[in-house]
């Protein structure tokens, strides 16, 4: 089946070109400048193209991620709030702990998902990520955990950690997300759960 151009899969043979080199680790900067960037060249590897934050792309990825999970927990019968905490917390007035809440996720607590996307090229965790597989995904758990698990605490939420990174891999803590609510959606669809994760 071709990419479907009405849900944004669909790629120009130009874009294609340069996606398919940016997977096979090629030079995709062209010596070019960034656009959005006058004085940032393109690095070779895609990094800057990926990551800069002057392009909507970046906030546009997130957003269709939390739009992504928070419809398939709709789907599992999970009722969901989108940015969620901020102001709650006296002294972290302009935090915001919860991209998602889930009120009723294990146990009786409230799951608070934190979800971000990283880049293994990242020059924090390239060296790390280019021999360990997952790296970088790691290296932003450790530190959101750091930031939000306090915050989660005072006000009674589990911390989830939903860390995608842009070449594709998933954290530890996300895929412990999705095989629980892969069980979910299996129960509420009557589907298998290895086939309904999958599709996950």
């Amino acid at each position: 089946m071709p990419p479907c151009e009405r849900q944004g899969l669909h790629l120009e043979p130009s874009q294609f070109q340069v996606a398919v080199k940016w997977w096979l680790g090629l030079d995709t900067s062209g010596d070019a400048q960034c656009a959005l960037c006058p004085e940032k060249s393109l690095d070779p590897l895609g990094h800057h193209a990926t990551t800069c934050k002057r392009d909507g792309d970046v906030v546009y990825r997130y957003n269709r991620l939390c739009d992504i999970v928070a419809e398939s927990c709709r789907r599992a019968h999970l009722s969901v709030h989108l940015e969620v905490g901020h102001n709650l917390i006296p002294d972290h007035s302009n935090t915001r702990p919860a991209d998602i809440l889930i009120p009723h996720w294990c146990m009786g607590k409230p799951a608070a998902l934190d979800l971000s996307v990283t880049s293994p090229l990242n020059p924090l965790t390239l060296l790390e990520a280019g021999v360990t597989a997952g790296a970088a995904a790691k290296a932003t758990e450790e530190r959101k955990l750091k930031a939000n698990t306090s915050k989660c605490a005072d006000l009674g939420w589990v911390c989830v950690l939903v860390v995608a990174e842009s070449y594709g891999a998933w954290g530890l803590t996300a895929r412990d997300f999705f095989s629980k609510l892969g069980s979910r959606l299996a129960t509420s669809l009557g589907k298998l759960k290895s086939v309904v994760t999958h599709e996950l």
